[in-house]
This record gives C-alpha cells, sequence and structure tokens, in this order.
C-alpha cells in the first residue's frame, strides 16, 4: 500500500492483530493522521464478569486501558505505518506491543451491555513509538476512563 493511498476504517479493523474474544473494538467510525475514534459494545457473557463481581458484574479497569490501547496505539499506531508507507505485509509482521501507561484515571464504571466510544489522539510517532491521549466515554459523552498511553512495535 503506497504513502498516498487511503485505509478503509473497516480494512483497519481488520489489521488489528487482536482478535474476538480479546478484540475490544467494534467499529472504528474515523481514523486521520492525529486522531482516531471507535467503540464497543461490552458482551453481557464476557467470561471476566462472571468474577468481577457476582451479582454485581463491572467491566474491570484493566480491560477499559486495554481498549483505549487497542484503538489510540495499536489501530492508529498501523494506519500511521501504513500511511508511512510501510505495506500490509509489512505492518502484520509488526506485533504491537504496550509499553506504558501514565495519567490514567477512572472516573465511572461500565456496566455489562454497555457501549463506549474510545478515542485517540496522537501525542507523537517518533523511533517507533506511539504515545497517544485515550479515553473512554459513554455515548453520552461522560469520560469514565482516560491516559496517556505509549506502544511500541517489533518486527520478527
Amino acid at each position: 500500500m503506497a504513502a498516498d493511498m487511503t485505509i478503509s476504517p473497516d480494512r483497519l479493523l481488520e489489521l488489528v492483530p487482536q482478535q474476538p474474544p480479546f478484540r475490544f473494538i467494534d467499529v472504528i467510525s474515523a481514523v486521520d493522521e492525529d486522531t482516531i475514534r471507535a467503540s464497543y459494545q461490552f458482551r453481557t457473557d464476557e467470561g471476566f464478569y462472571k468474577g468481577h463481581f457476582p451479582g454485581n458484574p463491572v467491566t474491570p479497569g484493566v480491560i477499559l486501558v486495554e481498549a483505549m490501547a487497542q484503538t489510540g496505539v495499536v489501530a492508529l499506531g498501523i494506519y500511521l505505518l501504513l500511511k508511512q508507507g510501510m505495506t500490509v505485509s509489512e505492518v502484520k509482521a509488526v506485533t504491537p506491543l504496550f509499553a506504558f501507561a501514565d495519567q490514567v484515571e477512572f472516573s465511572g464504571i461500565v456496566r455489562p451491555g454497555e457501549k463506549v466510544m474510545l478515542s485517540g489522539e496522537k501525542i507523537y510517532l517518533r523511533r517507533g513509538n506511539l504515545k497517544a491521549r485515550c479515553s473512554v466515554a459513554r455515548e453520552n459523552g461522560e469520560v469514565v476512563c482516560s491516559g496517556i498511553l505509549t506502544g511500541t512495535g517489533v518486527t520478527g
């Protein structure tokens, strides 16, 4: 794929290496060189709800951070690599690793069946590291989790 070609949000989602049941992106609604927007509907039968917490299920914070990382670091990172001229095959050879989380704050809980809006805003991409300001919000815009995440890609 040449650097001047556009990748569709659907194709971008196909390239995200995390897959169900551990992919927490259903739809990528918008992406450009600075931002990404996506959504995920937490299923009521997600395995982690059985133990977190029985009778009062709550989406674990680590899952919310993972959803932010998959959107704001992995999916946006793939998009940026393709825009820089990498081919789909080259991108598929990169293993994205979550490297760092900073200023992560939880300001609400997410229940089974809730749909969340995910966003990422690039702070920088340099030397194979993508740093992004990310958030998880309810459909009404209320932010329930936010933070600055960094990821790196490893080839081989």
